[in-house]
């Protein structure tokens, strides 16, 4: 199985949507406006393909030179254990640089993949929720 990596092209939104869906991936999924607004305005996706179909991607915000977050990484569960997390975040900081930390929100049934793909857990965070 053949798996390509693009940082070239952003995927469209029901694309992205069908992935996040797959996944169990917490998005506004049924709001196909608001998840193109979140691809489109994303600094960085990194992608990954088998064939003409969308298994993982990482979108990320950033300014380039100190910081980035994660907001998203997503993989296809069909296509999970085979790497394709890991190769998504190391292409993520190679595109980053060295300059920027990355950082990330996990969801919970994450808290246990990040340090297994050199994230360090910090308990120093903090947030606001999205009133919606």
């Amino acid at each position: 199985m053949e798996i390509i990596y693009r940082t070239d092209t952003k995927p469209e939104a029901g694309q992205v949507i069908r992935l996040y869906d797959l996944a169990a991936l917490p998005r506004p999924t049924g709001d196909p406006e608001r998840i193109g607004k979140m691809i489109e305005n994303a600094d960085l996706i990194v992608t990954a393909w088998h064939a003409d179909k969308l298994v993982g991607v990482s979108r990320v915000i950033t300014d380039w030179v100190w910081c980035a977050y994660l907001a998203d990484l997503a993989v296809d569960p069909n296509y999970k254990k085979s790497g394709i997390g890991k190769k998504l975040v190391e292409l993520t900081r190679e595109k980053l640089g060295e300059r920027s930390m990355l950082l990330l929100l996990s969801v919970p049934t994450a808290m246990d993949y990040y340090p297994k793909i050199g994230f360090t857990k910090d308990d120093r965070a903090f947030s606001i929720n999205r009133t919606r």
